[in-house]
């Protein structure tokens, strides 16, 4: 998407593209729901377009928007849990900072070492994290490996402790449970 005109040649004016897909990606709507909620403003658009529109739309948001966000601590937890996304089994990735607030997430098919390190990867590798002190993760042997990996390549610095205890990640587990409809949508 050229990021000059980013709605060039669109039907509906841009507030209203960028309307839909905020709401969208900010609360458990569905594609109907903000069909119906247009319809109700007087604008007709079908759900399918809406659908594009987020499709098109939200990686670009997600990287004009990441700049402006608070920077996180340097106490990092992450985990996964395993959630049903489109009627499939995924994981969920999650790290979050000691403040509880969410570092980055990503869904996977597998709970592997390679999945972890991508994992890792992505949230060293976001504008609004700084480097960790210290990695909390839970007793799943992944982790090791990967931030081992990661160590090796100079992605995370060497001074970065790894913590592998099951009950200190409760904040990110706690996390899990309190905001589920934030990936029901993904």
């Amino acid at each position: 998407m050229p990021s000059s005109e980013p709605f060039k040649w669109h039907h509906f004016q841009s507030a209203l593209i960028l309307l839909n897909v905020r709401w969208y990606l900010r609360y458990s709507l569905s594609y109907r729901d903000l069909e119906e909620m247009m319809l109700e403003r007087g604008v007709k658009v079908d759900h399918t377009t809406i659908y594009r529109w987020v499709q098109a739309y939200s990686p670009e948001l997600d990287k004009r928007c990441c700049s402006y966000l608070k920077p996180t601590n340097d106490l990092w937890r992450e985990d996964e849990t395993y959630i049903k996304v489109k009627g499939k089994w995924k994981y969920l990735y999650r790290a979050v900072d000691l403040a509880g607030n969410t570092l980055d997430f990503m869904l996977n098919a597998k709970r592997d070492a390679k999945a972890a390190k991508r994992f890792l990867r992505k949230v060293i590798n976001a504008s609004h994290t700084i480097e960790p002190r210290v990695i909390t993760v839970d007793k799943n042997a992944a982790y090791p490996p990967a931030i081992e990996a990661l160590k090796a390549d100079e992605s995370l610095p060497k001074s970065t402790e790894t913590r592998q205890i099951k009950y200190l990640n409760n904040l990110v587990e706690m996390n899990h449970s309190q905001y589920p409809h934030l990936f029901w949508a993904v």
